[in-house]
Parts: structure tokens; sequence; C-alpha cells
């Protein structure tokens, strides 16, 4: 069962969007997806009222602008947007990464995989598991 029907990515790579979305729509059609190219348009839509509130995001680590980790923090002391769970997503995590992004208050944190099968899983088991 899918919990989460509207996701923001925000990812400066439009490859890695557009990789994703597939996935997703692999994953579930229905899954209405919108994307920021960076911390600083994420967070705009988002406190702005331009986007509607996402029921879940997936937050790249390394951007520019803005990073993830800047991104998870802003948000995390935001009044509206605190609840929204958080998944990292990114190329590698070390264990520093992953205590720190926990403590700021990410939900879960997700590999970039390498192929497009491996996506599809692991994005079905982040969206069928209530944060």
């Amino acid at each position: 069962m899918i919990y989460y029907h509207t996701i923001l990515l925000v990812d400066d790579d439009v490859e890695d969007q557009e990789i994703f979305l597939d996935a997703l729509r692999e994953t579930d059609p229905k899954l209405q997806c919108s994307f920021a190219n960076d911390g600083e348009e994420a967070m705009s839509l988002l406190s702005g009222g331009a986007l509607l509130k996402p029921d879940l995001l997936f937050i790249d680590m390394n951007m520019p602008k803005l990073n993830g980790k800047q991104v998870l923090l802003e948000l995390k002391n935001s009044g509206n947007l605190v609840d929204i769970p958080v998944v990292m997503y990114s190329t590698f995590f070390g264990q520093n990464d992953i205590d720190e992004i926990t403590a700021l208050g990410a939900v879960h944190y997700m590999v970039k995989a390498t192929r497009f099968s491996e996506l599809c899983k692991s994005l079905e088991i982040i969206l069928s598991t209530r944060w």
C-alpha cells in the first residue's frame, strides 16, 4: 500500500530527476511529483505557497546554494513544514552524514541506485512505509 501521493524531489541533476520520475511512475502511476533544482528553490516553493504541501520530500545532499543538510535544517525549524517526512537522497552516505541527518530530523536516507529496478524497489519500500 502506498501512503504518499504528492512528492517533492529536490535535486540539481535534471537527469536524476527524470529517472526518479520514471521510477515513481513505475511504482505508482497516480503519484504526483514536483521538482526543485536546488535548496533555495525548494524553500521558496514550500514557504511561499507556490506548491501544495507535499506528503513526502526527497532531498539530494549535494547541491549548490543550500545543500541538503541546510534545507533539512530549515524545514525542521519551519512551523508549517516541520511535519513533512524527509528522505535524504545521495550517491553516498558516510556514518557521520547518517548521524547528522538523523539528528536533524530525516526519517530515512536512500542511496541513488545504479540500476532502475533497484530504484523502483527502494521507492516502493519507502512509499509503503508510514513515517
